[in-house]
């Protein structure tokens, strides 16, 4: 395929998980723009429509999808479902959940839950997307986290399961590097979402005084980033861990 096209993704079939709002919706819509046909996932085929109807007014063929990302026999059904109707040529894995708190308080089931949805779903939809990966040479893409680089206090379940991301995508680009399959992490710093939105003063000047850059980022520079890696000039990029951050890790 041209690089140099307008519409670099033509022809080709996205998943994007966690696509309901905030950088899911900014990845999936950025993949349409491109010329992708997406199905965007959410816990809801309700909460998961806006997304697609504003894909689908990008590039025809946009499809709304609910499923729990952690449970694996719904995933496996909703993978062939979309799989059987066209293939797939792109995974990006982002869904995931916070339920903070400091470790010595921390529940079982935060723990257990925070693990389930942001590392159980993405070897979940991994798995159940593989064969059809290898068979257009496809790219995952894997929404991680500074936090799983750096860590961070009261985080310990997600930076447990964020870093969890790192060792696995680094694996599975080892497997699937033969079959011309190229998997990829993204790990975000602090972007401008609903959570950072509800910032008061005081807590934002503390947060931005830790970024080199000495701002927020924004969904649509994550979203870049996933189209670079899922487009022609991203193809011999694997194994890797991007970290778009302000320099936050520095």
């Amino acid at each position: 395929m041209d690089s140099s096209s307008p519409r670099p993704l033509e022809g080709k079939r996205a998943l994007v998980t966690g696509a309901s709002r905030g950088i899911g919706r900014a990845i999936a819509e950025a993949l349409a723009t491109q010329g992708a046909v997406v199905a965007c996932v959410a816990t809801s085929v309700d909460s998961a429509r806006p997304a697609s109807e504003a894909c689908a007014a990008l590039t025809a063929g946009a499809s709304a999808h609910g499923v729990d990302v952690s449970d694996t026999a719904a995933v496996q059904a909703l993978v062939k479902e979309i799989t059987q109707a066209g293939g797939l040529d792109i995974l990006v894995n982002n869904a995931g959940i916070t339920r903070d708190g400091i470790l010595m308080r921390m529940a079982e089931d935060d723990f257990d839950r925070v693990v389930a949805v942001n590392l159980k779903g993405v070897f979940n939809f991994t798995q159940a997307a593989t064969r059809a990966l290898m068979k257009a040479s496809g790219r995952i893409i894997n929404v991680s986290s500074v936090v799983g680089v750096i860590g961070n206090a009261g985080q310990a379940n997600y930076a447990a399961s964020k870093a969890g991301v790192l060792g696995f995508t680094r694996s599975v680009a080892k497997e699937l590097a033969g079959r011309g399959v190229t998997a990829n992490a993204i790990a975000p710093g602090f972007i401008e979402t609903d959570m950072t939105a509800a910032l008061n003063e005081q807590q934002r000047a503390d947060l931005l005084s830790g970024i080199p850059l000495g701002r927020i980022g924004t969904a649509e520079e994550i979203s870049a980033l996933v189209t670079f890696l899922a487009g022609p000039a991203g193809g011999y990029i694997t194994g890797q861990t991007l970290i778009v951050d302000g320099g936050l890790s520095l």
